[in-house]
């Protein structure tokens, strides 16, 4: 049996997985990133290759692709391929059906429309600005003293919502930490924020050609108030993956690496 592997080098965090020659994912595993992106990606391909037996080292994978923001960091790679091209291969691998994705990644967010094969049709990508990437989610739950899980699920209880105006990150995080002093309802407010990066996410979504339904993909793809505040923007139904989605980038990698090994 072949292994092939794809490694996604992200500025948050670092995945990693592993399938068979016949598609099925064997391993994955996802670590908090390193300012030296060549020891992240190491480490996460050192501790994928531990959980399937017949591999040593990355050198025993028939093929290897990285991706993502460090992709060209990571060791013993084929080659690397863009993370909009590995992002929708694996939301195709994960589930065919699904053709519009919103990537909300650490620092910058993208609107994908994919193909019947699983190839980019078409893109459009924010990254000008952190607001509304993972980044601004770490710093709006930091300014409500929570953690990003309980911060995720915190506007799912609100009764009204209160806007935020503030489109910049730093201004945002103030505005957020003025509105908690004066006692403002944290449910709302939580509401208010997800509000305003649902409708940041509208431009991608029509870029991305979707019409009745989209998933998310990276890490923000697991912020439950972020997905009902889509779906009331969108009007669109987000579908849930299969497979983690904050494991798509290194998923598609790892099948474009399939599919190059295979083809040698």
């Amino acid at each position: 049996m072949k292994y092939y592997g794809g490694c996604d080098s992200g500025s948050t965090y670092t995945k990693c997985v592993i399938i068979d020659e016949n598609g099925k994912m064997v391993a994955d595993v996802t670590l908090k990133s390193r300012i030296n992106s060549v020891q992240s990606c190491q480490e996460s391909l050192d501790k994928a290759i531990e959980k399937v037996p017949e591999l040593k080292n990355a050198k025993d994978l028939a093929y290897l692709v990285g991706t993502g923001y460090g992709r060209n960091k990571v060791p013993f790679a084929d080659e690397n391929i863009s993370e909009i091209s590995c992002h929708a291969m694996g939301v195709h691998v994960a589930d065919p059906t699904v053709k519009a994705i919103i990537d909300i990644g650490g620092q910058d967010v993208k609107g994908i429309a994919v193909d019947t094969d699983g190839t980019v049709k078409n893109f459009a990508m924010n990254d000008k600005c952190s607001a509304g990437t993972g980044r601004f989610f770490e710093a709006m739950a930091r300014a409500f003293e929570m953690s990003l899980s309980d911060f995720s699920k915190l506007s799912l209880k609100a009764k009204n919502v209160i806007p935020i105006t503030a489109q910049c990150t730093v201004f945002a995080e103030s505005e957020v930490i003025s509105l908690v002093g004066e006692g403002k309802p944290m449910d709302e407010i939580a509401a208010g924020i997800e509000l305003s990066v649902a409708k940041r996410c509208f431009v991608m979504a029509k870029k991305a050609g979707a019409v009745d339904k989209i998933t998310l993909t990276g890490g923000c793809a697991k912020n439950d108030g972020l997905k009902e505040a889509i779906e009331k923007v969108l009007k669109l139904k987000v579908i849930d993956l299969p497979i983690d989605p904050q494991l798509m980038g290194a998923l598609g990698a790892a099948e474009f690496a399939r599919q190059k090994g295979m083809a040698k």
